[in-house]
Parts: C-alpha cells; sequence; structure tokens
C-alpha cells in the first residue's frame, strides 16, 4: 500500500470517529462538518482508484 491510499484510509477512519462522536453527542453542526469531511474524502479516493468504504452513507442521525 501506498503513503497515499494509507492516508485516504487514515483520515476516513479517523472522520468516522469523530462522525460517531459528533452523533452520539448530538452535535449536528459537528455531523454535517463531519459528513462533509467524508464526502471530500470519497470522492479524492474515486478520482485515484482508492476503495475506502462507505459505512456511513446509510446512518441517521
Amino acid at each position: 500500500m501506498d503513503t497515499f491510499t494509507a492516508g485516504l484510509l487514515q483520515r476516513s477512519r479517523a472522520t468516522e470517529a469523530d462522525l460517531l462522536r459528533a452523533r452520539q453527542e448530538g452535535d449536528d453542526f459537528l455531523i454535517e462538518v463531519e459528513e462533509a469531511e467524508l464526502a471530500d474524502l470519497r470522492r479524492l479516493a474515486a478520482e485515484h482508484g482508492v476503495e475506502i468504504g462507505d459505512r456511513w452513507s446509510s446512518q441517521t442521525e
């Protein structure tokens, strides 16, 4: 695995953890921020052929 891919995967995991925490705390603003960050990471990954998963797409607030 190259450094770029490893970095995307690490950022994705960290953002997912932050999103989970925001949902548990009921922080609507932070939920939106983290969801947007995940969307950006997914877009970037897709542009480079990296699969990072989509754990949160079916989750609700």
